[in-house]
């Protein structure tokens, strides 16, 4: 019998799109001998939705059309495994569509990447494959995971963090701090979001404040770093669990500005046989993050790569991940220091391209996520979680005031 993966991916995040392009990637290279791929789209108001039709790119075209073709789901645990019931149900009908045994979140940035999908499977008790809870909400946010570096004793840049409303009551105090622990030119960006999303670069006092404006118009919590001048961005992906973790090939990308925005990732990278930012279609998965132009492997000295694997590897180790992420590096060419910038517990095409380097195809990339998710969850079920005892029946307890 198949194991069925339900492949999770839309939702209520800036990076909507991005998600579907990697679920589309993801279920394009789903060994379907093997597995059976449940899709599973949920939309901008949190609606989710099956149906064939989610498994080819085009059709997204027109939304609209597509959805009408779709089943509107919800998830139920029924007590043996995990169904997807048509909802509204429909009277003297058998609502079950389908169930699933593992739960492939493909789902970036937030009300998923950040723990949000982890918490709900969780919940459901059913194997998913990623990080847990607490590695889902500290990799994405900027600021817990810039105190978890330094906590951790890995390099990363120094910062101001801060809420906006408290920038707003006072913007001189935070401006003033700011320009006292950092020195310009420096990187201000939203603490919670991912794919380049609110970042902006400020070269004086005046660019400080309208790049922090800028920000706060995604998110309710701010950072502001030192920028590297000279700068050179370097990503590894790192495979695993905390216990049996293995670094990928290392890669430099090739942004088109200063910062590698969010165009150059998604929009105006190459791609091969069609249209520049076209999404990727079923089959085809040289489009969405893994056009983006590359330098892989990276030209950098061999010692340096050596360092940027293992400072991926302590990265996704103290913040105990799991399954494929990938962690993000600044070097400054002037000094040759390497820089841990952030992580992504669901990168774009799931780092595919960087796997495929190493000589591992997206197609096993897929199985050995299928086997760590279905291995905590065995792990999961040894574990106790309740008492059988029920202190509410035992006569003469006392509990709460009287």
């Amino acid at each position: 019998m198949k194991t069925k993966i339900g492949v999770f991916f839309g939702g209520r995040t800036v990076e909507h799109e991005i998600s579907i392009i990697t679920a589309n990637q993801a279920m394009s290279s789903i060994n379907t001998d093997k597995y059976e791929i449940i899709p599973v789209y949920i939309s901008k108001k949190g609606l989710m939705y099956t149906g064939e039709g989610l498994q080819n790119l085009e059709n997204y075209k027109d939304l609209d059309k597509l959805i009408s073709t779709l089943t509107q789901v919800t998830l139920v645990n029924d007590g043996e495994k995990v169904v997807l019931l048509r909802y509204p149900t429909k009277k003297l009908s058998d609502n079950v569509v389908n169930s699933i045994d593992v739960a492939f979140p493909c789902m970036h940035g937030t009300n998923g990447e950040d723990g949000t999908a982890a918490g709900y499977f969780e919940m459901l008790n059913v194997a998913y494959i990623g990080p847990d809870i607490l590695a889902s909400s500290v990799g994405m946010d900027k600021i817990m995971m810039r105190r978890a570096m330094k906590e951790a004793g890995i390099p990363s840049l120094d910062y101001v963090a801060f809420y906006f409303k408290d920038y707003i009551k006072d913007e001189e105090k935070y401006l003033k701090e700011i320009e006292k622990k950092l020195r310009y030119p420096v990187i201000v960006k939203a603490g919670n979001l991912g794919s380049s999303v609110g970042i902006k670069k400020a070269k004086n006092h005046d660019e400080l404040i309208d790049a922090i404006e800028y920000s706060m118009q995604y998110t309710d919590r701010i950072m502001v770093e030192n920028a590297i001048v000279n700068l050179k961005e370097i990503n590894c992906s790192v495979m695993g669990e905390p216990s049996d973790c293995k670094p990928s090939e290392v890669e430099e990308p090739l942004g088109a500005g200063e910062i590698l925005s969010y165009q150059d990732k998604y929009v105006s990278g190459g791609s091969k046989g069609g249209t520049k930012g076209e999404p990727t279609s079923k089959g085809n998965k040289d489009k969405g993050m893994a056009s983006l132009k590359r330098r892989l492997p990276a030209d950098i000295p061999a010692e340096m790569k050596e360092e940027i694997q293992k400072y991926a590897v302590e990265t996704f180790k103290v913040l105990g991940c799991r399954g494929v992420s990938r962690i993000d590096f600044l070097v400054d060419n002037d000094t040759n220091e390497v820089f841990v910038n952030e992580i992504n517990t669901i990168p774009g095409a799931l780092s595919y391209y960087l796997w495929e380097a190493t000589g591992t195809s997206f197609e096993k990339e897929i199985d050995e996520l299928v086997s760590l998710a279905l291995k905590r969850q065995r792990e999961r079920e040894d574990l106790t979680f309740s008492y059988s005892q029920n202190i509410l029946a035992l006569q003469g307890s006392k509990t709460g005031k009287k």
